[in-house]
């Protein structure tokens, strides 16, 4: 199987406007060399990628399979060239980082911006994950850095400790709750909660552990920062699980109280990881040594 970027962008093109005429328009190719082409990914596969008929094409499931990695190494091929072109305009380094949502909200922000000012031919691409992926990534190779809570297995990368990080319960400060000192997450199951949207590192985490201990937790509403949660919370729409350094910084403002949760999940650390020290660029390691001496 032999497939070039030409064959992959123009079978996107093919499937985005619907018939090979218009795929072949947009690819910048006569229909008889788009058609040849088509026949000559399909021969080498040995099984049809596209359905024909006289309203267009439609894509076989080997095709939409074709789809799904022709998009993303076309993706990829892009954001390479946008690096590359970076570097002819004078950049001289560029991370990787991932992050959990703690590290994210509470932590990196004011460190990451100080560096960058500091080192203005550095860019960063900073994503949030849950830390499970991140030290799978790390391990693959597929970023330079990842922040994540040391709850997740971590054997085989050279790990650092960012900041304690331990997750607690927040509550209004009239809340039945309020005077309570530490809580199990098994608890309260029967309360509502204020959460973070769909695919949030943190929300997914706490989904995990409540799914552990055989409760569903309910949600009246999810928000897009912990900050919102936090104001949620202090207005009494219901409770939520935040990492503390968030409760404390937002206790006034929102007026909120957070309150120990005892599950042994809920006390961590963030812990710094890379594959290896020694094998990263001098400007990945100037970096990781910045946020492990901010304070």
């Amino acid at each position: 199987m032999r497939f070039d970027l030409t064959d992959l962008r123009l079978f996107l093109n093919i499937h985005e406007t619907g018939t090979i005429t218009k795929g072949a328009q947009r690819s910048h190719m006569t229909l008889a060399s788009a058609s040849e082409r088509v026949k000559g990914m399909e021969e080498s596969l040995g099984v049809a990628l596209l359905i024909r008929d006289r309203r267009g094409v439609q894509p076989t499931s080997a095709g939409r399979a074709l789809l799904h990695h022709a998009r993303a190494m076309l993706q990829q091929m892009d954001r390479m060239r946008d690096e590359l072109d970076q570097y002819g305009k004078g950049l001289k380094g560029h991370v990787r980082l991932l992050c959990n949502t703690a590290a994210l909200s509470e932590y990196l922000p004011d460190i990451l911006s100080d560096f960058l000012i500091q080192n203005p031919q550095i860019s960063i691409d900073l994503e949030e994950k849950m830390s499970y992926d991140i030290a799978d990534a790390i391990r693959v190779g597929i970023a330079d850095m990842g922040i994540v809570a040391d709850s997740v297995d971590l054997q085989g990368l050279e790990t650092h400790v960012f900041r304690p990080d331990p997750l607690v319960l927040i509550v209004a400060r009239d809340h039945e709750l309020a005077q309570r000192k530490s809580i199990i997450l098994a608890e309260l199951a029967g309360y509502d909660f204020v959460g973070l949207t769909e695919g949030s590192a943190l929300q997914d985490h706490i989904a995990h552990h409540a799914r552990r201990s055989g409760k569903q937790l309910g949600y009246r509403i999810r928000l897009r920062s912990i900050d919102a949660v936090c104001r949620m919370v202090g207005q009494g729409v219901g409770i939520a699980v935040v990492p503390r350094a968030a409760a404390v910084r937002c206790a006034k403002p929102a007026r909120i109280k957070h309150i120990a949760l005892a599950d042994a999940w809920a006390s961590r650390d963030l812990m710094l990881c890379v594959r290896s020290a020694d094998e990263l660029p001098v400007y990945v390691r100037q970096m990781m040594a910045f946020i492990l001496a901010a304070k």
